[in-house]
């Protein structure tokens, strides 16, 4: 089965961050450019943060930006 646009907007972001693309302590994108790069909606990008965050890959303040965590758990490949 494909996998859905935030599924794969998730997955990019995830290769960015462990390649260091995005290093530790870093932000990432804003979502608007983050909207604009993957051309896809807020709420496919809404739902791949939570997939980010959820793999404590980030942490998000409110207001300011998604940064990339400085101690990130090891992932399976």
């Amino acid at each position: 089965m494909p996998k859905q646009r935030y599924e794969e907007v998730a997955d990019d972001l995830r290769r960015k961050i462990e390649t260091g693309e995005y290093s530790p302590g870093s932000s990432l994108p804003s979502r608007r450019d983050l909207m604009i790069e993957y051309q896809c909606s807020d709420t496919v990008i809404g739902k791949a943060m939570m997939i980010l965050r959820g793999l404590g890959l980030t942490e998000t303040q409110p207001g300011v930006a998604v940064f990339v965590k400085r101690d990130r758990p090891s992932l399976p490949e």
